[in-house]
């Protein structure tokens, strides 16, 4: 690892998007100004954090101090492997995200307000990714919640209020807890820096450490939506379908997971953490989690409901690959950052455009769907038998390496959860696109209307491209996996970082 380099890239990252978003709210009433703002603070995020790419392969660091709190703690901006995957996942899925949300929000209300917020919460979360303490970690977790708040009760009513109401009490409480937990970090340690592997590595006082570990995973634990701690995640279901994809695949959930991340890799370390065996409660609760939620899930008939459901179960494939504290489980959750995030946010584009060109929200309603809008179902298609474990595609190396790393843990019986897991995601996918591809669409015969295109031209091509994008990259996550342009490889330089490995593999 080369010595840290000062440097104004990951301070521009944030910049970008929370100028975009002011510039937005001042000067964005024109709809097609507003794009241009939305979508070239998108694009320009995305090469700064890319440029940083090349640097962090090689073992650099990069970091920047922004302005001292209080004597000794200061909101500081670092980039490692790590913190760069999850960054480069997010900065990458919003360009398509912001390109799929004009076309998706195009005559309705408050879209300067929506586009506002929408890139301040990209901006807060390059911000979780680049943070080099916990209390930048903290400061920019917190205000990701603050920002998405409006977007979640975005369409008005009641509903949208109750659900706007409990993401803020869940949140804010989790919020609380992880402050909780800092000042204890701090009293112990001294120190709140992310940039070693392990501050409480020298901490004895077990009954201190297991606080702090309860604290810490509870707060992050929140919008990572373990259970119990998940119930905001289907409630926010009634925030428009884009609002819906940020939740689930590109900054909040994973917010939640990558903090957890930090908590076992940074502020307690690998071997201390094999030494506590707090990490194997984890593990259980993730267990728990990966089954119960897919269970719920069987029973859902809103499309958006099952996917989120389904987020919750695929998110603890994250926190059971940190549990299990091996080279080949971590590498599977932190790859599995980028292959949920793509094939959930295909899923949610390719619900939101069947909502826009049909009106059809529910499983029952989506008989022969497939015949009306083909390049639709084909990229759900793609991302549902990802989630299922099909060799080829994404969801298959998450489930490969974590199988390897519970062997690895000689925890063989996460196996067995593993093997439910696609049993179960199979039991609800799989007759989706049944409905969607074998049986006749509703009214057809009757109305003689047997045209495989019906419905598509209510589609706009700002709907289309992104989704077929996304798709194609679900594939391609399976399929050229290593890449070198592709996630795997700076996921491996992240592995070695954790495990202090030197070779060029985990």
């Amino acid at each position: 690892m080369g010595a840290e380099l000062l440097d104004a890239r990951p301070a521009l990252a944030l910049l970008v998007s929370a100028t975009g978003a002011g510039l937005i709210m001042l000067i964005g009433y024109r709809a097609r100004l507003r794009a241009w703002l939305a979508v070239g603070a998108a694009v320009l995020k995305f090469v700064i954090v890319w440029s940083m790419l090349p640097g962090v392969l090689a073992g650099q660091v990069y970091g920047l101090t922004l302005f001292e709190v209080l004597p000794g703690l200061a909101l500081e901006l670092r980039v490692d492997a790590l913190g760069l995957f999850f960054a480069l996942v997010s900065s990458t899925l919003w360009i398509p995200a912001t390109i799929y949300a004009l076309a998706y929000m195009r005559g309705r209300q408050g879209q300067r307000r929506f586009f506002s917020f929408f890139a301040l919460c990209v901006a807060t979360t390059v911000g979780i990714a680049f943070a080099e303490n916990l209390l930048t970690l903290f400061v920019f977790y917190e205000l990701l919640t603050v920002c998405t708040y409006p977007l979640v009760i975005h369409e008005g009513g009641l509903a949208a209020r109750r659900a706007g109401r409990r993401y803020l009490i869940y949140t804010l409480s989790g919020g609380a807890l992880i402050l909780t937990g800092m000042v204890v970090v701090q009293h112990l340690a001294g120190t709140l820096s992310l940039s070693g592997t392990g501050i409480l590595d020298s901490i004895d006082n077990h009954a201190a450490l297991l606080a702090i570990f309860v604290l810490l995973v509870a707060g992050f634990g929140v919008k990572a939506a373990i259970m119990p701690l998940h119930s905001w995640l289907p409630a926010a279901m009634v925030a428009p379908v884009p609002v819906s994809a940020l939740l689930h695949a590109v900054a909040v959930v994973k917010a939640g997971v990558f903090g957890l991340m930090r908590v076992v890799y940074n502020v307690f370390g690998v071997e201390h953490m094999r030494v506590l065996g707090f990490a194997g409660y984890l593990g259980l609760l993730a267990g728990f989690t990966i089954l119960a939620a897919s269970v719920i899930a069987l029973r859902q008939h809103n499309l958006k409901r099952l996917l989120a459901w389904s987020t919750i179960s695929q998110l603890s494939y994250i926190v059971l690959a940190i549990s299990l504290l091996t080279p080949a489980a971590t590498l599977a959750g932190i790859i599995h950052l980028a292959n949920q995030a793509f094939a959930k946010i295909t899923m949610f584009f390719a619900a939101g455009a069947i909502q826009r060109a049909t009106g059809k929200t529910r499983i029952d309603e989506l008989d022969g769907i497939g015949r009306q809008l083909p390049a639709v179902m084909a990229s759900f298609t793609v991302a549902g038998l990802s989630f299922i474990g099909v060799p080829l595609l994404a969801g298959f190396i998450t489930k490969w390496y974590l199988s390897l790393g519970a062997l690895q843990a000689g925890s063989g019986g996460y196996m067995v959860v593993l093997a439910l897991s696609g049993l179960l995601n199979a039991a609800y996918w799989l007759p989706i696109l049944y409905r969607a591809w074998f049986k006749p669409p509703a009214g057809v015969a009757a109305a003689g209307n047997t045209s495989p295109l019906a419905g598509s031209a209510a589609l706009s091509p700002m709907m289309l491209v992104p989704l077929l994008i996304c798709a194609a990259y679900v594939l391609l996550l399976g399929v050229g996996a290593e890449a070198p342009a592709m996630p795997f490889v700076l996921a491996e330089a992240a592995v070695r970082l954790v495990f202090g490995l030197p070779g060029p593999a985990p």
